[in-house]
């Protein structure tokens, strides 16, 4: 049997090249050639491996050429440099190492507010100018302040352990996370306006998604208390720069720090040159020990894939066998699109995930599903949420995860019932497959609709009263947003109902607030699969 071959394309740890090594696979170590894309896409055919970093970028047009290429390694946790949908069509598996700079990137933010706190590096460069200004600066301590963290994952988890150690008093804003997990850190768990109102230092660790993006935003960041230091070592984008630098030249803010830019490289910055930043070149995973781990890591699973067909960490496909693949994936279809579905109409904290399995389905390798079902349901909070560490994300979260296998008992062959607990609310959705590949929903809050999954929806709940069904119609009609298809249910005559209207535009905030005032709707959303 020949060995797989592996490229590496970009500067990795001479100790990865050596795990390849002792595990029988060869490798070519290339660490320039990711700059050079012609060169790359003339030579990538003939590797089963690519090892990459964020130099390389793995296009359409690279994965075309990569006629034998079964996985591509990612040493870091940002995809971005790669075309998942490209290389998902390709059958290509796409790893990445989403903890191994997890403990690297808390301590920058801590390091970042003990320099906001003591203004350091101002203090610094006075003293090396020959300037001995100790009156100048004058900081403030950490020990007795409320933290603030936005974000209580992985990384912001460790953020906590270690303000907790640094007796600090801290709240987090998380969706995710649970009574139980907050307890757990030592964390007092608030919603945003209280975190705003009451934190003496803000420090986000959030990904950046539809619901994060300028979570600081201008009305935001008037709602913090006046002298509120705030730190960014997660994304930029979640904090509109322009409005943070008035308010540091107001006094507002007293101090800002940030190491990730809504433009990067950051040639150029509205807080550039304000005596109360400190600003660092997206500098959170740069260490060593940090590059060191992703870079064993990547290799670790890449090897194990290649030899023996086990995937973690993997973005784009869930742990499973080529033999079992094409039976289970469009369950694995099915799955995530219940949760997606679920996850973008859940607003609040999960307490618990509920999934049951009947007939034909519950005989199948049920953890992958439930995998993909708890990945579309985090995926709308947690963009970068891939579905092998789904569970284990949830799990972090305190989330309970529980499986119920049943033979069948209705009239579907196969079914999957996705039940979601909230601290307010309970809700659920049931789908199963037709036509061997085609997902579709069949029950939603106990309320049986029959509805193909489509890539835009709208989900519309009302009181089933006449006319409904025709307004709907026409304004959607007036607006130019066609419609695919439009499926209803409803518990009993005039009682509770429910819409599932596919349509081929997207459905803008001013034509959802309109929706939202005919009468007897209840809740209007715009959904995307």
């Amino acid at each position: 049997m020949t060995a797989p071959k592996v490229l590496i394309s970009d500067a990795l740890s001479p100790a990865a090249v050596q795990i390849f090594k002792d595990r029988g696979i060869e490798v070519d170590f290339q660490p320039a050639l990711g700059k050079d894309k012609e060169k790359l896409a003339e030579i990538i055919g003939n590797y089963d491996g690519l090892a990459i970093r964020s130099a390389t970028k793995v296009t359409s047009a690279i994965l075309a050429k990569a006629t034998n290429l079964k996985v591509i390694g990612r040493a870091g946790i940002g995809v971005d440099n790669v075309d998942i949908p490209a290389a998902t069509a390709r059958g290509v598996i796409v790893m990445n190492t989403p903890f191994g700079n997890s403990i690297t990137t808390a301590e920058h933010a801590i390091a970042m507010m003990f320099a906001l706190a003591r203004e350091i590096p101002a203090a610094d460069a006075s003293t090396q100018a020959g300037k001995w200004e100790k009156n100048r600066f004058m900081g403030v301590e950490i020990t007795g302040k409320v933290l603030g963290i936005i974000g209580c994952g992985n990384i912001g988890s460790i953020v906590a352990d270690r303000a907790v150690g640094l007796k600090m008093r801290v709240i987090a804003f998380d969706p995710f996370l649970s009574a139980e997990r907050a307890l757990e850190l030592g964390v007092e768990k608030v919603e945003l306006d209280d975190l705003l109102a009451r934190a003496e230092i803000i420090t986000l660790h959030t990904p950046m998604t539809p619901q994060t993006r300028n979570i600081l935003s201008r009305e935001a960041l008037a709602k913090t208390r006046p002298g509120v230091r705030i730190i960014n070592c997660a994304r930029g984008g979640l904090v509109d720069e322009e409005a943070l630098a008035e308010l540091l030249k107001s006094g507002h803010v007293a101090g800002a720090a940030l190491d990730v830019f809504v433009e990067e490289p950051a040639t150029a910055n509205p807080l550039f040159g304000l005596p109360n930043v400190v600003c660092t070149p997206h500098l959170g995973a740069s260490t060593t020990e940090a590059q060191e781990n992703v870079a064993l890591q990547v290799a670790e699973q890449m090897s194990d894939y290649l030899l023996r067909g086990a995937i973690s960490n993997a973005v784009n496909f869930p742990s499973i066998t080529a033999e079992e693949a094409p039976r289970l994936k469009p369950y694995i279809s099915l799955a995530e699109k219940l949760g997606s579905f679920a996850g973008q109409l859940t607003e609040t904290d999960i307490k618990t995930i509920r999934i049951v399995y009947e007939g034909d389905v519950a005989h199948m390798k049920i953890k992958a599903l439930t995998s993909a079902a708890v990945a579309g349901l985090l995926r709308p909070a947690l963009a970068d949420i891939n579905i092998v560490a789904a569970p284990s994300v949830a799990r972090e979260r305190g989330i309970v995860i529980e499986e119920t296998t049943r033979e069948k008992t209705g009239d579907h062959d196969s079914l999957i019932t996705l039940e979601v607990e909230t601290e307010n609310l309970t809700r659920a959705v049931a789908g199963t497959i037709i036509a061997g590949t085609k997902p579709r929903i069949v029950q939603i809050k106990g309320i049986n609709v029959e509805a193909d999954l489509l890539p835009r929806m709208l989900y519309i709940t009302n009181h089933d009263r006449p006319g409904f069904i025709g307004r709907i119609g026409t304004l959607l009609g007036e607006n130019g947003i066609n419609i695919a298809h439009m499926q209803f249910g409803r518990d009993f005559e005039g009682g509770n109902a429910i819409a599932l209207v596919g349509i081929d535009q997207v459905v803008g905030e001013t034509l959802l607030k309109e929706i939202n005032t005919i009468p007897n709707v209840v809740q209007v959303k715009a959904l995307t699969f």
